[in-house]
This record gives C-alpha cells, sequence and structure tokens, in this order.
C-alpha cells in the first residue's frame, strides 16, 4: 500500500517536497517544473520538520541520513568557566549560533564539547589547510579513528569530517544530509554568495560557528543568523587576558618620513585626492574604494590618480625608517621569539634580504613552511617575517611579540596579529608594536583601529 504521507527528501543540496498539501508548503520553495514537485533550500530542513511536527502530521523523511555519533569524547581537559558557559549558551539557544572568542581562548575544545554534547554525526569546515590538519589532528585525539578530510586532494567523509571552505563548497551538493550538526571555524569567511550557498546546501540542524574577529567592514556579518544562527556568547581580549591569555600591551611607534620622501608622499597624496573629490567619490563610505577603481579605469586622469594612490602606499611601506626601527626593536628583543607582519609579499622579500630574516609567504611550500615553524618554535629560528598568511590559523603559543609594519585598515586584521602572541605560556607577556609614519594614512587608519576594545588595556 503506498504511504500516502508528505515525504521529505534530499536531491543535489535541496529539498524536494512531495505530498504535501498546497496548504502546507514552508516558505522559500518554489515549484520545480522539471519535475513537478516543491523544492527548497537544504538549510530548511530543521523548520519543516519541526512546522511537520508541531502540526502532528505524520510524515516520511528520506533527506536525513546523519545519525548519533556515539563516540566518546578522550579529554583529560577541564572545561574553562567560559567555554562551559559557551556551549551551554549555544545549546540553551536551539543549538544554533555564533560563539566569539578571542584567538588562544580555546574556540576548537568549546567546538569538541558541542560535538560530543549534540551527539551527531559532524562537520567541520575551515577556511586553510594548515587548519583542516590541526583539526583533524584535534578531532583524532578528541574521538579517535576514523576522522575525514575534504581539500587538500584527500576525499574521505566520515561521520567526523573536516573540510576546507571551498571544498564544502564543490561537495555539499553530494554530502549535505549526511551530518547533524555542522561548525564553521573563522565564521566571518562564509557570508558571500559562493561560500554561502555551502551553509544553504547543508540540512544540518544543529549548527556552529566560531570566530574571533567577527564584524566584516562590509556588513556581511548580519547575514550568519540566518545561515547558522545569532551570536550566542561572546568574549573579549580584555576580558580573559591575566588569567586564560598572556597578559600584553600594544606600543605604537612613530617615525618621520625624510623631506624627499615627505615631498613626493604629498604630491602624490594631492593627485589621489584632487580625483577622488571632482569626482565626488567618498572613500569612507560602503563602497567607496570600489567606486574609485570604476572612475579610474574610465579615464587618463584616473589612471594617474590610481597610480599616485600606489605611489603613496610604496613610499609608506619601502621608507627606510621601518627597517631602521624594525633592526632596534629586534635588538630590544633578542633571544624572544618576534613576528613581524607586512601588508606585501614584495615588502616581506625586501627587509628579509636586508636583514638575512626568514619569511613565510602564500608562495612557500607546505614542508619549508612546516620546517620554519617548528624552528620558531624550539628557538632555533627566533624571528619570522610575513605579510597576511600567519594572520589567522596558525597555533603559535611560544610567540611573545609583533612588530606590525604595514597592513590593511580594518580592525579584524589587527586584532588576529594580535591574537598570535596570546596564548598563555606560565611567565609570559607579550606586546605588539605598531610603527607607523607620522601624519599620514597610516597614523589615521591607526587611529581608528585603536577605538577597538583590545587596544584598550583598561577594557574601557
Amino acid at each position: 500500500m503506498i504511504d500516502p504521507s508528505p515525504l521529505v527528501r534530499f536531491d543535489q543540496g535541496t529539498l524536494v517536497l512531495e505530498d504535501f498539501p498546497a496548504t502546507q508548503i514552508p516558505d522559500g520553495f518554489v515549484f520545480d517544473e522539471r519535475v513537478q514537485r516543491w523544492r527548497g533550500p537544504g538549510i530548511r530542513y530543521h523548520d519543516v520538520v519541526m512546522e511537520l511536527h508541531r502540526s502532528k502530521q505524520p510524515y516520511r523523511d528520506e533527506a536525513r541520513a546523519y545519525e548519533p555519533l556515539d563516540r566518546e569524547h578522550r579529554t583529560g581537559r577541564v572545561p574553562r568557566p567560559y567555554q562551559s558557559e559557551a556551549v551551554d549558551t549555544w545549546w540553551s539557544a536551539g543549538r544554533r549560533g555564533v560563539v566569539v572568542l578571542p584567538t588562544g581562548a580555546g574556540k576548537s575544545f568549546v567546538a569538541e564539547l558541542c560535538i560530543a554534547r549534540a551527539n551527531r554525526s559532524a562537520l567541520v569546515v575551515a577556511p586553510t589547510i594548515d587548519l583542516v590538519s590541526q583539526w583533524y589532528d584535534g578531532l583524532r585525539r578528541a574521538f579517535g579513528e576514523p576522522v575525514g578530510i575534504l581539500g587538500g586532494g584527500v576525499h574521505e567523509v566520515h561521520p567526523i569530517t573536516v573540510s576546507t571552505y571551498d571544498s564544502a563548497y564543490l561537495h555539499m551538493d553530494r554530502y549535505g544530509a549526511r551530518f547533524g550538526l555542522v561548525v564553521f571555524d573563522e565564521v566571518h569567511h562564509l557570508p558571500g554568495p559562493a561560500m554561502s550557498s555551502t551553509a544553504e546546501m547543508l540540512i544540518a540542524p544543529f549548527r556552529l560557528g566560531l570566530t574571533a574577529t567577527l564584524e566584516r567592514a562590509d556588513g556581511a556579518h548580519g547575514d550568519l543568523e540566518s545561515l547558522v544562527g545569532p551570536t550566542v556568547y561572546r568574549r573579549e581580549i580584555t576580558e580573559l587576558s591575566g588569567d586564560y591569555l598572556s597578559d600584553y600591551s600594544t606600543e605604537l611607534v612613530q617615525i618621520e618620513l625624510s623631506d624627499a620622501e615627505r615631498q613626493a608622499y604629498d604630491d602624490a597624496r594631492a593627485e589621489y585626492r584632487m580625483f577622488v573629490e571632482i569626482n565626488n567619490i567618498r572613500m569612507g563610505g560602503m563602497g567607496g574604494w570600489q567606486r574609485f577603481l570604476r572612475e579610474a579605469a574610465r579615464s587618463t586622469e584616473g589612471r594617474k590618480a590610481f597610480r599616485a594612490w600606489r605611489e603613496s602606499r610604496r613610499i609608506l611601506q619601502e621608507t627606510p625608517g621601518k627597517i631602521e626601527v624594525l633592526a632596534e626593536l629586534l635588538r630590544k628583543h633578542a633571544g624572544q621569539r618576534v613576528l613581524v607582519f607586512t601588508n606585501d609579499n614584495a615588502t616581506v622579500f625586501r627587509i628579509s634580504r636586508a636583514l638575512l630574516l626568514p619569511s613565510i609567504t602564500h608562495q612557500t611550500d607546505v614542508k619549508e613552511r612546516r620546517a620554519l615553524l617548528d624552528a620558531f618554535t624550539d628557538g632555533s629560528l627566533p624571528v619570522l617575517l610575513t605579510s597576511r598568511v600567519l594572520n589567522e590559523g596558525v597555533d603559535l603559543p611560544a610567540a611573545e611579540v609583533a612588530i606590525v609594519l604595514s597592513g590593511s585598515g580594518t580592525v579584524r586584521e589587527h586584532v588576529q596579529r594580535l591574537g598570535r602572541i596570546l596564548r598563555k605560556v606560565d611567565g609570559k607577556s607579550a606586546v605588539l608594536y605598531e610603527v607607523v609614519v607620522s601624519g599620514t594614512t597610516e597614523e589615521r587608519t591607526s587611529q581608528r583601529r585603536r577605538d577597538h576594545v583590545a587596544y584598550r588595556q583598561d577594557g574601557s
């Protein structure tokens, strides 16, 4: 006998509804003429099933392909109070939401606790292969073998699986029904047309987002509530430093341009600013930079203005004064582990040659990168120079000093760089130096960044 009750099934990242009364079609579903069925995103699974339960409507569920995990959480670690609070708050919020904790505060352990408590097959999504490798090792220690991997040339799916964002985007049309819990590490990467579709293809009713730097300049972090859930727990660096993170300080080091550099900088900025003002471009507003690029591409004057902008940036990044200050700071902190951050690879290579410092960029191959990080950890190479690849996702508890020579204007990047030196080690007191050129855009950008609570040691 054919069961006439409504049926829900998973199909290539979507849900297909069969035998649903027209009055019970959920929001977000459209009629697919190709199969003569109603179709909607996989993320709607939880809402569809809950509504069927509430209406006491019998139904057939052919979508769910995940099962109880039933694996012991093998850890001797006692959760810190804020970690337990984070898990409890996430659980009370319906097992959906974002947890914001500083780098070094143990977000991955919070995820382990959530996986164990939810007891559902789990997918962890991370932005880089390095982070996937860290998660893989940690989850094997916590829950035993097997742990699957999607990414880096590996394609293995198990009840606990770790994936890059890119691989999840490529494969969740096939595997989106196999996980009851999804953990998005560095969840600020998720908003956007491509990555957000990953969240939409997954049927996982339980969702956890983790980040130290939630807010995005484009405001797209607001999309996370529909993709993962609301922010359910948040603690700042200043709340945890001392007890759970290293004590730290931040110091602003200001330098001056030479007379010739100052003249060249002022001339370049004047040409750039004239074009911006003539075209009534508001650079401080949303989309200002994109509009400048569009306008600059349309005329000879615009292209000159763009070259002038690049020249002003080059002068600030290449001024010899920064190398002199760097050399002084390295002498001051001789014997300590120091990370030096710049904005771009060209600056990395120039400083590396000038001061004979080892460097890591996106061009560094995996074996050399691992060797350099190991040497930094054991102290045989106490200084590492980099651009942006160490901003997030690298566990370097030995790092004590960060020197920022240049970077983007985002608060996120600088909080991430501060986070690299905050892992708790007995007796450690971390310091971040921000080297800026006085009377330039660097100084104004630094002032904006320092409005963030992480730069106010009193937490006010």
